[in-house]
């Protein structure tokens, strides 16, 4: 990444090449009539090319059914406000129909156009159902948990006095949940089939019963 040393072969000619004689992807040659080069780390399977994709944004799990409640809840307000547009559509039309005296009223409106109207308004009116401040009250929660972290004398280390450090204040939810476990087994006589049997964190036992005394001795 910092260091380059290469050689050019140019009709019988030997040039060196450095990492001043490199030139990034995307810089120009200016002023300069003749020019020598080489391409180096080009492709499709290069390092460089390979890293140059979309970077997918990290979410927690909470996150992601939070997104999908306030798509449902919008959705739901949609339908409510559409409903009651509806029905004001024919309430008006009803309106207009018994009370002919009022009709010079509502001349330049239809009852479709109010239904619209309507529509915006309801909108606008139950829009308080969206639990926008849910966001902030769960990011300051994080903030707070982030302190815990940085707090917490059992993450600190002593021999090279490291304390804990939360460098995201998104993640906190997730720590030390396990999504994958990697093994190495052949499966012949287990058939590839995992079962969780029991497991000790911290003291405390997790599964069955029996195994406890050899889980402490462990």
């Amino acid at each position: 990444m910092h260091s380059f040393t290469g050689t050019l072969e140019w009709r019988g000619q030997t040039y060196s090449l450095d990492s001043e004689r490199i030139l990034l992807r995307g810089c120009k040659l200016r002023n300069t009539d003749v020019c020598y080069g080489l391409v180096i780390y080009a492709g499709f399977d290069s390092k460089i090319m390979r890293n140059c994709g979309k970077i997918k944004r990290k979410k927690t799990k909470l996150d992601r059914m939070m997104d999908r409640l306030v798509i449902i809840i919008f959705l739901v307000l949609l339908v409510i406000s559409l409903c009651l547009a509806v029905a004001s559509g024919f309430w008006a039309k009803m309106f207009q129909e018994k009370h002919s005296y009022l009709s010079a009223l509502y001349k330049h409106t239809t009852p479709a156009q109010q239904a619209f109207f309507n529509f915006w308004g309801f909108t606008i009116l139950l829009s308080i159902i969206i639990p926008m401040s849910m966001y902030i009250t769960f990011e300051f929660i994080y903030l707070v948990n982030s302190f815990f972290i940085n707090w917490d004398l059992e993450m600190y280390y002593a021999a090279k006095d490291i304390p804990a450090k939360a460098r995201s204040t998104s993640l906190n939810d997730q720590l030390g949940q396990i999504e994958y476990i990697f093994s190495d087994k052949t499966g012949t006589l287990t058939q590839n089939v995992m079962s969780f049997k029991k497991c000790c964190i911290n003291g405390t036992i997790y599964g069955n019963f029996w195994g406890m005394q050899v889980c402490r001795d462990s």
